[in-house]
């Protein structure tokens, strides 16, 4: 029998759920560009909040960006809807669509809303092992009929900032406490940076508290996203927590270090980038100034040996 996205006539609309965060929203990227790869025919819209859409902004695979509300599926009446998200709300918004097919993961909450059941990535890809974020998302897409292949790097398109001299961009927050270095250490690397690779650093956050501490240096604090996207792209090097971020600089392939604690260094690695090289350590206070600098030393080296 011929997959789901084979039985699409030419021209359906083919809805995808991703409402945050950041680096979620970053790693769909791929498998949406695997999709349009395969059926360039097909019109396909992202709904997303409204916080993250810059994410797809500019991204010729997506058609439409569509707001977060319950009744937007059904006015815009896609063939098929994939909830790559999960939730309540994102359930409800695939049941409420009325779509022909409605695919979400086989772990996702409210599966009689869903008929057409994903399984898990393993088994999808035909290998028992802990696969990353972007290869579960990717799976979704084999599972429902795109060929199975190399999954590509994230895609995001954004103008690389006018800064002048060259920058480095550091991002010293994450969502979750044990995640983020200490605030001093970022200070002292910052200012090694500075010193030694003759970078200007730039510190990159959510609001103005949360980069109090590094008021001597510059800061970019409540940017726009496609703003910070900007500022990472245009930047020499990256160096920062696991975040949203991280992802980013992976997507446009900035050179660097991401420092792991909490999470999963398997799972939200920096995706298709080996240039952006990855500290892991738990706790992640317990890794030392010096020795992101030497890892620095490397990707920044080699990018300057490139010019």
């Amino acid at each position: 029998m011929a997959s789901a996205i084979d039985q699409l006539a030419p021209g359906s609309r083919v809805a995808i759920i991703r409402l945050r965060s950041m680096g979620d929203c970053v790693l769909t990227t791929p498998a949406i560009h695997l999709l349009k790869r395969y059926r360039p025919d097909l019109k396909i819209g992202v709904v997303v909040d409204d916080r993250f859409r810059d994410v797809y902004v500019g991204n010729p695979d997506i058609a439409v960006l569509l707001a977060s509300t319950r009744g937007v599926l059904f006015r815009w009446r896609p063939r098929l809807v994939l909830n790559l998200h999960g939730g309540t709300r994102s359930a409800w918004m695939t049941a409420l669509s009325m779509a022909r097919w409605r695919a979400g993961f086989a772990h996702f909450v409210m599966q009689p809303l869903y008929n057409l059941s994903i399984p898990r990535a393993q088994r999808i890809l035909g290998e028992e092992r802990t696969v990353h974020t972007a290869e579960h998302v990717a799976s979704a897409m084999f599972h429902l009929g795109v060929p199975c292949t190399e999954i590509p790097r994230a895609r995001l398109f954004a103008e690389g900032t006018e800064h002048g001299a060259p920058y480095c961009v550091i991002h010293p927050q994450a969502t979750a406490q044990e995640k983020i270095w200490p605030a001093e250490r970022f200070l002292a690397l910052a200012a090694i940076i500075r010193d030694e690779l003759r970078l200007e650093p730039v510190f990159l956050g959510a609001n103005d508290a949360e980069l109090a501490p590094f008021e001597r240096f510059r800061r970019l604090s409540g940017a726009p996203l496609k703003q910070a996207m900007s500022l990472i792209r245009g930047a020499s090097i990256f160096v920062g927590n696991d975040s949203g971020p991280a992802h980013v600089a992976a997507a446009f392939e900035r050179p660097g270090v991401v420092l792991f604690g909490g999470s999963d260094p398997v799972v939200w690695a920096p995706w298709q980038c080996p240039q952006l090289r990855q500290i892991v350590r738990t706790p992640v206070a317990e890794i030392p100034v010096e020795e992101v600098f030497e890892a620095l030393r490397v990707p920044f080296a080699a990018r300057e040996a490139r010019q």
